[in-house]
């Protein structure tokens, strides 16, 4: 749909200046995936590297573009659905920088996040005829291999062959053939140097001062990152995805769920999760946090208490009735006797029996005049003082829990306000085109700084 919309000419009026708020979360304990790896003299290393030469000629592709330019990105449609963090892609994005791209939003940064990178970093392709792009797809596996690639900045060093494979049960698989230098030493002044995967929402904002702008800010929710050391000659890394909400499809197993996660159910969405995925925006837009904080999987309806209260009026009425006085229990009710007094509409009034002395009627209603007021003041400075202990509580909370639900509900919602990695031009780091762009919302990305 976001292809569609870049024909229109509302979206040639949006703005794409992006905003990375670091949010992130490392994977030390591996919530979204396991990972393995294999040394050099482990038999699985040269077990889990494809060899494309003896793969069918026709599925594998040697990509022309990518494999003669630097800072380009091609995208490549599946055959099969592919889970990567519990959602399904069917397209993907490959650069020539070592890394293929997973995001919906194609921009000039995306070496920011939504990646999976067995190695990104500043290679340039077109600096030698042996350098080569290829990926091909079996139907039930993506295998995308950078072969001979050279680094831009240190083409001395030598060539770096390796390859990432994606399997359609979600499994994902870097192999490394050739890695003439530590990992660790690669330069990073030009170009990230990376190795893992990371994964991120989208969050639209519309700006009210301009009509038909829109503004998108990039929150990356977790992040994969892997010992560069490790990374050598003939040597692998096997990552097995761990379940996550989005399985669920029912609302009894999404809340009973014994996963790393803490599961919630949507009933407007019929949705599970965690709060934190690609879904981000529609969890907070249709009050989800909200509703799942109950944890119950039962839905009150208002017509089920309507019997109840029916029940609950007639039994008021009749005791009223049984004592002799009128009552108004928003409906009209009529007794033998006339009223003594015409109640004031929205409140109840206490009639004092005929046989009563009036001024101990008198007495009591006083007192009852005067007590609520004093009631009611206490309660409203103690609400006050209640508030200001809330809001700094918040505020201390928020500033030591940056990740929490509480701080991104308002970064989401005033996020001028909160510290952001902003993207400006000029800044130094890659900004990487299409090779057959989609629109035009490249020309307005802004390039990232330091955080």
């Amino acid at each position: 749909h976001y292809e569609q919309q870049l024909s229109s000419l509302t979206i040639l009026l949006t703005s794409i200046d992006l905003l990375l708020f670091c949010v992130q979360q490392e994977d030390t304990d591996h919530n979204y995936y396991t990972s393995k790896t294999y040394g050099p003299t482990d038999p699985m290393s040269k077990d889990l590297w494809v060899n494309v030469d003896q793969m069918d000629k026709d599925k594998v592709k040697i990509h022309g573009i990518l494999s003669n330019t630097h800072r380009q990105a091609a995208r490549v449609n599946l055959s099969f659905d592919f889970p990567f963090y519990g959602h399904f892609l069917r397209d993907l994005t490959v650069a020539t920088g070592g890394f293929i791209y997973t995001g919906d939003v194609v921009h000039r940064m995306l070496t920011a996040t939504q990646y999976i990178a067995p190695l990104m970093a500043n290679f340039d392709p077109s600096v030698s005829r042996n350098s080569t792009v290829i990926y091909f797809d079996n139907g039930t596996a993506l295998v995308v291999q950078w072969d001979h690639v050279h680094l831009q900045d240190n083409y001395n060093l030598g060539s770096f062959t390796f390859q990432a494979t994606l399997h359609s049960d979600g499994r994902i698989v870097f192999a490394y053939k050739e890695i003439p230098m530590e990992v660790a030493q690669i330069s990073s002044v030009n170009h990230p140097v990376k190795v893992g995967l990371s994964d991120a929402f989208v969050v639209v904002h519309r700006i009210q001062q301009i009509p038909n702008v829109r503004r998108r800010t990039i929150y990356e929710y977790h992040r994969v990152e892997l010992t560069k050391t490790k990374i050598t000659n003939s040597t692998a890394v096997e990552m097995m995805p761990l379940p996550t909400c989005l399985q669920f499809t029912s609302c009894d197993s999404c809340i009973s769920s014994q996963i790393n996660f803490n599961c919630s159910w949507c009933h407007l969405l019929r949705r599970c999760s965690s709060g934190f995925d690609r879904h981000r925006q529609d969890w907070v837009d249709n009050s989800c946090p909200d509703e799942t904080k109950d944890k119950s999987c039962d839905i009150i309806s208002t017509t089920q208490l309507d019997p109840f209260i029916t029940t609950l009026v007639a039994k008021t009425t009749g005791q009223s009735r049984s004592r002799g006085e009128t009552t108004t229990a928003g409906a009209s009710s009529s007794t033998s006797r006339p009223p003594t007094s015409v109640p004031t509409e929205g409140k109840t009034t206490n009639i004092c029996p005929k046989a009563d002395n009036s001024n101990q009627c008198l007495d009591a209603a006083e007192r009852k005049d005067t007590h609520p007021l004093h009631t009611g003041l206490i309660l409203g400075i103690l609400v006050v003082l209640l508030i200001m202990a809330a809001a700094a509580l918040v505020t201390v909370y928020i500033y030591h829990h940056p990740t929490s639900a509480a701080s991104l509900f308002f970064i989401e919602r005033r996020p001028s306000r909160w510290p952001a990695m902003k993207f400006r031009r000029g800044s130094g780091h890659p900004a990487y085109a299409e090779v057959e762009p989609v629109g035009q919302e490249k020309e307005g990305f802004i390039e990232s700084e330091q955080c």
